[in-house]
């Protein structure tokens, strides 16, 4: 049987078995595929999406001569046929966000437009531009096509060797059915001499389903739709694929680890700090608390750290469960009081900083990272990072006042709350760092917050949280428009059609957040948090004495209450946000609580520092 070149073929579909590939493969085998006329295609290219066996690994595509590189499969653990349509349409949103479910085995072919049908009703009930079979109908208006088939890697090698000019050669692993694990890709071509990535990764090896179709359109010279999210596919560097395995075994065990690592390590300390208050008969337990709330501050530390090492399981466990708890005990002896927590925050705060102005190498392949395996977030913070950074940020910094400068003036306190939360949404917001959008709010609106805390300029208040976060959005497209970064923010906000699109966008995040609370692990944290939540409101005056004498930690923790609830409310992971900021607020008033029973001998000049700031306190202009 033979097969033209660029001929629509047309098996491009999600049933297609692994028997009926090999069939295929033997026939092609025997009759080598004819190449169509050049003239054809824009300046004599020809680009062929060949599907290669499941199975294919990373080395053995670049062993024939593409550049190699893995390629997200979805978004999470998405049927076979999703991936395939991703493909088509240059976008993607959660499966959830569609109005109903991808029938099993539905074809879904990929070199010809798709119009009408339960393909396409399906799109139009998910809140964004998604359009199915757009690949091929963009091709269509620009007079140009493209071919698709299946192949060994043995026929690959053939294919890339007859190449010419700017002919581009496309090979992916066929995805397996409902897993979460990306797929090996390879491309061929001019300007392929090195290790895939893209834009929308930003990662040495790894692209996305939705790059293909902008790479596929690119080469044949037409225009890119406003619909596609994807970002061309480009090589870089030297073709590595053992470095791209390694990526993806990193890749392939975050979800699995986080669990284990996280959770068993907090269990542990939890019964340490339990056997340590019935060894000592409670003798001990406010010094326990603080090396537990600092332990807590440095996890995320040891984890980014733990990342560059890319360690086995077990040896991660260790390095999470003991190297924390050291750090506390020694940062509590060498500084002690608030200044050990002011410190640890600053130290965690900084490590994460300082990734992510350099690209995130560790923080994408970090416990506590965005999670690149799920297809989510590939560079800078995620929605974990943001809950725990905004309190690391704003009641760390309330700590550092209140342990290093407890006799600073009110109105140098709001400075710094106001100067070190937008330092922050710098870092971790901007598309050329962090690209967390999330962060241009929370962290200055927490900011604010604690500042209009310790101002006690009622008048002003309302006006600065508002004010803030505003501001700092404003900062940020300004920011991505000038350096060209592309990031969430442009490229759903900045770039949106109009007012339906920025709804569609809206709609989106109100959908997901809803979703988050869904979830069996938020049902079974969700009612502690709630209890903790009441006790607070209800013994709001207990709290208070603790914090007496130190306005500035007071503020500092009504900043990120502030940015926790706001976080809770705008983001589209909210239960995750409420979850892991509410734990980290505890920890500081756990530390608060611990401080507030230190004997007078042990830190009489501190605590008479604060009784004077707080006699003599400054009214804020």
């Amino acid at each position: 049987m033979a097969v033209g070149w660029g001929a629509s073929l047309n098996f491009f579909e999600g049933g297609l078995s692994l028997a009926e590939a090999q069939v295929r493969e033997k026939v092609e085998d025997a009759s080598p595929p004819t190449r169509r006329p050049s003239q054809a295609w824009d300046e004599g290219s020809v680009v062929t999406l060949v599907w290669v066996p499941d199975g294919t690994s990373v080395s053995s595509l670049a062993a024939v001569g593409l550049s190699p590189g893995l390629m997200s499969a979805g978004l999470g653990a998405v049927p076979v046929g999703q991936t395939y349509l991703d493909i088509t349409q240059g976008n993607r949103v959660f499966d959830s966000l569609y109005g109903e479910e991808l029938e099993a085995g539905v074809r879904v072919p990929l070199d010809r437009p798709i119009e009408g049908g339960p393909l396409v009703e399906r799109a139009e009930s998910a809140p964004a531009e998604i359009e199915p079979g757009l690949l091929a109908s963009s091709l269509e208006r620009g007079g140009k096509t493209f071919a698709v088939r299946g192949a060994s890697v043995r026929q690959v090698a053939r294919l890339a060797g007859r190449l010419r000019g700017g002919d581009l050669l496309i090979a992916i692993e066929r995805p397996p059915p409902a897993k979460a694990r990306a797929l090996a890709i390879g491309v061929a071509g001019r300007g392929f001499d090195g290790n895939l990535t893209s834009d929308s990764t930003r990662l040495d090896g790894y692209v996305l389903s939705t790059d293909v179709a902008p790479t596929i359109l690119r080469r044949l010279g037409v225009a890119v739709p406003s619909q596609i999210s994807g970002q061309p596919i480009r090589a870089e560097g030297a073709v590595d694929p053992a470095a791209v395995e390694e990526l993806g075994d990193r890749l392939a065990v975050i979800s699995e680890r986080r669990g284990p690592v996280i959770g068993l390590t907090l269990l542990a300390w939890l019964v340490a700090l339990a056997l340590v208050v019935a060894a000592t008969r409670g003798r001990a337990i406010r010094v326990a608390v603080r090396i537990a709330a600092l332990a807590l501050v440095y996890l995320p530390l040891v984890l980014l750290l733990a990342a560059a090492l890319e360690p086995s399981q077990g040896s991660e466990q260790l390095l999470a469960l003991l190297v924390p708890p050291l750090l506390g005990a020694l940062t509590l002896v060498m500084l002690g009081g608030y200044r050990a927590l002011g410190a640890a925050s600053a130290l965690t705060v900084l490590a994460y900083a300082v990734d992510a102005i350099a690209g995130s190498p560790l923080i994408s392949l970090s416990l506590l990272g965005p999670n690149p395996g799920l297809g989510v977030r590939f560079y800078g913070i995620g929605n974990e990072l943001e809950a725990l950074l905004a309190v690391l940020v704003v009641a760390g910094t309330g700590a550092a006042l209140a342990g290093f400068t407890p006799r600073l003036s009110p109105r140098r306190c709001a400075a710094a709350f106001l100067t070190a939360a937008l330092l922050a949404a710098v870092v971790f917001a901007a598309g050329r760092f962090g690209a967390d959008v999330g962060a241009a709010i929370v962290l200055p609106l927490g900011g604010a917050a604690a500042a209009a805390a310790i101002a006690a300029r009622r008048r002003r208040t309302a006006l600065l949280v508002v004010a803030a976060p505003l501001g700092a959005l404003a900062l940020l497209a300004l920011a991505d428009l000038v350096s060209g970064a592309d990031a969430h923010l442009t490229r759903s906000v900045l770039d949106a059609g109009g007012l339906g699109d920025l709804a569609d966008v809206a709609q989106r995040r109100l959908q997901l957040s809803s979703h988050s609370f869904a979830r069996p692990v938020v049902l079974v944290f969700m009612p502690p948090i709630l209890a903790v939540a009441v006790w607070a409101i209800v013994r709001r005056d207990l709290i208070a004495d603790w914090l007496r004498g130190r306005p500035a930690m007071r503020a500092g923790l009504i900043g990120a209450l502030a940015a926790t609830l706001v976080g809770t409310l705008a983001n589209d992971s909210g239960a995750l946000l409420l979850e892991v900021g509410a734990a980290y607020l505890l920890v500081f008033v756990g530390f608060a609580w611990a401080e507030s029973g230190r004997p007078e001998d042990e830190s009489s000049t501190e605590t008479k520092s604060y009784t004077s700031v707080a006699h003599t306190r400054e009214v804020s202009p």
